[in-house]
Parts: structure tokens; C-alpha cells; sequence
């Protein structure tokens, strides 16, 4: 889908690399400029999962030859990606200033916590704490205990990755119209507090409250996971009332004056209590059997691993092995191009392959 398109990485951490991922997944030729000699964190391992589909060039961008590398690959891009805190690139002579001169039509896509601008950019920080002060972190939890730490798929994936990826793409649009490049300014602490406009939305129908456990997703016994008998987790999440019905129904409960009240609030913690007994007496994968092909809405609680041996990874091969790491295929999906898994490269595999394929340096 991104044939043609030329990425330019500087090898960051986390939201950054995977935002490169995915558009090397879609088809863009994504040159990741790695370190030369260790990586960015020590102990990472030789080939990365998120470098899959990437080509990669090692150079040391504080060394002036390898620096006009890196500026004449820059020339060649459609767009860049850098996740270091605000000032770094400048100060190595690669900030959008720099390299808007040589390419203007370049769109420039920055990656941080706290955005480029803002009373905490300069200052350390990582996904917990972006997803914090951004709001996005409060419902996190059932009530009365502390705000669990999500996975990064909250903060660096979801408000930060995927945030960068939407820019980089509208800007690569408008550079294709006017000619003219742009910087992208992503922040997890932007993006998590903007994924959490679907919940705002629930204040207009009052369904919404600052107090956990509160409000209608994070309240009621029928949105929520149970402990099974074997230790196992069922996740529970019959919204609408044709679907509760359903998943009354397939418990016997149809009868159960006190299950009709559905949206009565008062009743929820004693109906979630009845519906822990209840899940208690026997094991995931029981109830998981129970419920399979209906509408109760209703799912094992699978991990990684478990999902990959699933009827739904059977027929949407979502889970694969490749490089021997079990990874998640390619989202979305398009019918006119058909992905493959791609390798991850060794750091500077392809150094010589692409300084072969750069125009020669200028004479000026």
C-alpha cells in the first residue's frame, strides 16, 4: 500500500520503532539508522521484532562523515521518524530546520511523552506516567485499589505509536498536493488523553462518572472479568439488552428477578458477587465451550501464547512464529495487497547496500 515511500528511522525506543513497523508492513521501504557498534539499550537482542521489514544502516550521527550519510539519505525520504527528547536532533544538526533545507517536502515525525512544547518536555517520563496526568489511567482499576499498570499498548502504542503513524500518513498526503513538508508533533500524553474522548462521550447520557466503578462499562456485572475454578479468567461484556438476555439465558437466569435489572446501578455489586459464585464453579475453558458461537458476549481471557491455538487465529492466522519469535501479523488488512512476514534485520546489514543506492554526496 506504501510502495514508493521512503521511512527514515533514527533508531528511539519503543513507540517510535513500532510506528515504523507498521508502515513497513504496509509497503514502505523503511531505513532505520541504527547505532554503530550497540544498540540504543543494552541486552536488546541482535534482530528485533519491531526492525521486521526494515532495512538497516549503521552510522554514528556525532561523526561528521557519517552525519552527511545520514543527510543525503534524509534527502531521498518522504519522511522521518525520531523519538529523543526536544532539541536532541537540532543539536546534531538533523532538526526539521536542517533538514527541510535539503528536503522541503519531508514530513518530520516526532515522538515523545510530553510533546515538543509543554512544562514537562524536557523531563524524564515513560507510559504509566504519560497515561497518568493525561486522565487516561484513572479507570484502570476495580474500585477502592490502586490504578493497575497497563500494558504500553495504552500509552506508547495506542496514544503514541498509532497517533504518529496517523500524522506522518495525513502529512505525506498533503506533501504529495502542495509540495510542501511538515513536522508532526505526536505525544502519548495527546493521544491517550484523545482516545478517551468515546468514554467522555458517555457523559452526555450520564453514563460516565469520576468515581471508578461508577459508571457503565467499568460498574456493572456484566462488564467485567470473573475468576473461573481452574484460575482461569472469563471476560464478560453483554451491553445491550438482546445480548443480556442471551447470556441470561445460557446461564439459566432468565427467571432471576434479580438479574432483569440490568441498568439498575444499586444492584450491580451484589449481582457481580452472585456472578463471581457463579463463575467460580467451573473452568475457563468450560465456560468458554458454554458460550462459544453466541451473542452473550463472552470470551476466555487467552494469553499470547494461548491465542495462537485458537479456532480464530486457525482461520485469521493473526499469531504467527517467524525469526522463532511469536508475533502478530500485519492490521489491517487490505485485498489488494496481501502481506507476508518479513525478516528484521542485523544492525547494519544493509549499510553498504544503501550507501550503494545514494545519489553521490554534493561538491559544494
Amino acid at each position: 500500500m506504501l510502495n514508493g515511500i521512503r521511512i527514515v528511522e533514527v533508531e528511539g525506543l519503543g513507540p517510535g520503532p513500532f510506528a515504523a513497523m507498521l508502515l513497513a508492513d504496509m509497503g514502505a521501504d523503511v531505513i532505520t539508522i541504527h547505532r554503530k557498534g550497540s544498540a540504543i539499550t543494552p541486552g536488546m537482542p541482535e534482530r528485533s521484532l519491531l526492525d521486521r521489514g526494515k532495512r538497516s544502516i549503521a552510522l554514528d550521527l556525532k561523526d561528521s562523515r557519517d552525519l552527511s550519510i545520514a543527510k543525503r539519505l534524509i534527502a531521498t525520504a518522504d519522511a522521518l521518524i525520531e523519538g529523543f527528547r526536544p532539541g536532541v536532533m537540532e543539536k546534531l544538526g538533523l532538526g526539521p530546520e536542517d533538514c527541510h533545507q535539503i528536503n522541503p517536502k519531508l514530513v518530520y515525525g516526532r515522538m515523545t511523552g510530553w510533546g515538543q512544547r509543554s512544562p514537562l518536555s524536557n523531563t524524564a517520563g515513560h507510559d504509566l506516567n504519560y497515561i497518568a496526568l493525561s486522565g487516561a489511567l484513572s479507570y484502570a482499576s476495580p474500585p477502592g485499589e490502586p490504578p493497575i499498570t497497563p500494558a504500553t499498548l495504552v500509552g506508547d502504542i495506542g496514544g503514541g505509536a498509532m497517533y504518529l503513524v496517523a500524522g506522518l500518513l495525513a502529512g505525506l498526503l498533503n506533501a504529495r498536493s502542495t509540495d510542501k513538508g511538515t513536522v508532526v508533533d505526536a505525544a502519548i500524553y495527546d493521544g491517550s488523553a484523545h482516545m478517551m474522548n468515546l468514554l467522555m462521550s458517555l457523559r452526555q447520557t450520564g453514563n460516565l462518572s469520576d468515581t471508578r466503578g461508577s459508571s457503565l462499562l467499568d460498574g456493572p456485572h456484566w462488564s467485567r472479568t470473573y475468576a473461573c475454578a481452574d484460575g482461569g479468567f472469563i471476560s464478560v461484556q453483554c451491553l445491550e439488552p438482546k445480548f443480556y438476555a442471551r447470556f441470561l439465558e445460557i446461564l439459566g437466569l432468565s427467571d432471576d428477578a434479580e438479574f432483569a435489572q440490568q441498568y439498575e446501578q444499586s444492584a450491580w455489586p451484589h449481582l457481580t458477587e452472585r456472578m463471581k459464585e457463579i463463575f467460580a464453579q467451573k473452568p475457563r475453558d468450560e465456560w468458554a465451550a458454554l458460550f462459544q458461537n453466541t451473542d452473550a458476549c463472552v470470551a476466555p481471557v487467552l494469553s499470547p501464547q494461548e491465542a495462537q491455538g485458537h479456532p480464530m487465529n486457525a482461520a485469521r492466522q493473526t499469531w504467527i512464529d517467524h525469526d522463532e519469535i511469536p508475533q502478530a501479523a500485519a492490521a489491517p488488512r487490505f485485498s489488494t495487497y496481501n502481506w507476508h512476514p518479513q525478516p528484521s534485520p542485523k544492525r547494519g546489514e544493509h549499510t553498504q547496500e544503501i550507501l550503494n543506492d545514494l545519489p553521490p554526496a554534493s561538491s559544494g
